[in-house]
């Protein structure tokens, strides 16, 4: 093991990672559980290019504790965990199957410790085999397919854009609302569609071009380079993508009211809340917004299996993120401060 993969373990607050490397693909495997406090370590799987090992454990372990905080702003009794597959370059076939079958032997050892789902580079394909190696894996249905996160967490993204815009201007309604969703991916796509729905401007955003004017067509909006995200003008500035978009450098630059999308891990340091607030813009902490896909695998284990009455209840993301607001403006503080206020109430009250 590396110095830096030692370093990132020494310092980290998590209950402890399970660290694998996979001959085969050349691959790391890292299973970060950070708390265990509601229940048992839970999140996605990620499958990702790093410069480094480190950087995989490091993103393992921030995509961890936010499943902490995540799971306990939504008062649900799971655990924050998540794994990381650091890969080389592209996976397919037979590799990636051995792969996952990896993966699978690990969370078998764990004998439960862990629970898994799909995330960033992993599909629904994976999440059905996976299951076939390890009883672990959340939401497979009777007939061994896993059902897609991303539409229920692009409801939960909508209800949190309503929420936020109804705290500014006193009514929910995105009607002439401009959104920059900056990803039109498997979350980004379904929000899109939503927002266009409601009669919001989309503008979209995507290193894949014929995605992004795909997506905006479809739901009469435009297409801007990703380059210019920051410079351009908009009620809502919907990060979908990759995390780290909010910064002491891009935050001068945006030119919007509301930040609230779903990418993980938005903001780079926790004093980029503080520049929002400064900016005078609102800000939907992604644990809480973004959490509808958890929040519906989290049902269904429970047996809630209808589409209609999991998107109700993900819809109500944007009830809580109306009281974070509230609380927030109380408070003269960040509505990230009061989400995780809130979020240390629920964990105090489970451990006693």
């Amino acid at each position: 093991m590396g110095h830096g993969l030692e370093s990132l373990i020494e310092e980290w607050d998590g209950l402890g990672v399970v660290v694998s490397h996979h001959r085969e693909t050349g691959s790391w495997i890292f299973i970060a559980l950070h708390d265990a406090t509601l229940g048992r370590p839970t999140g996605g799987c990620r499958l990702r290019t790093y410069r480094s090992p480190a950087d995989g454990l490091r993103d393992a372990m921030r995509l961890a504790e936010g499943m902490t905080w995540k799971w306990a702003a939504m008062d649900f009794r799971y655990g924050g965990g998540k794994s990381v597959l650091a890969v080389p370059g592209p996976v397919a076939g037979e590799a990636r199957r051995s792969l996952f079958t990896r993966l699978g032997h690990l969370m078998n050892a764990l004998n439960g410790g862990y629970g898994v789902g799909e995330d960033l580079g992993t599909t629904p394909g994976d999440m059905a085999f996976l299951a076939t190696v390890t009883p672990y894996v959340a939401g497979i249905r009777e007939d061994g397919s896993a059902p897609d996160p991303g539409p229920f967490t692009a409801v939960g993204v909508f209800a949190g854009i309503e929420a936020a815009v109804a705290h500014l201007d006193g009514g929910a309604s995105l009607a002439g609302k401009s959104v920059l969703i900056e990803g039109v991916g498997d979350v980004g796509e379904p929000l899109a569609r939503l927002l266009g729905e409601a009669g919001a401007k989309v503008i979209a955003a995507d290193l894949d071009e014929d995605r992004a004017r795909r997506v905006a067509g479809e739901c009469g909006g435009t297409v801007i380079d990703c380059r210019d995200v920051q410079d351009t003008e908009c009620d809502v500035y919907a990060p979908c993508a990759v995390g780290a978009t909010v910064s002491a450098r891009t935050v001068p630059l945006l030119r919007c009211r509301i930040v609230a999308g779903s990418a993980n891990n938005q903001l780079e340091v926790a004093e980029d809340a503080d520049r929002l607030l400064e900016r005078g813009i609102l800000y939907a902490p992604d644990y809480v917004i973004n959490g509808g896909g958890a929040m519906a695998f989290g049902l269904m284990a429970k047996g809630i299996l209808d589409t209609d009455r999991l998107n109700a209840r993900v819809r109500s993301i944007g009830g809580s993120l109306a009281a974070i607001f509230r609380e927030a403006d109380a408070g003269g503080e960040s509505p990230v401060v009061a989400a995780r206020k809130r979020a240390h109430r629920v964990l105090r009250r489970a451990g006693g």
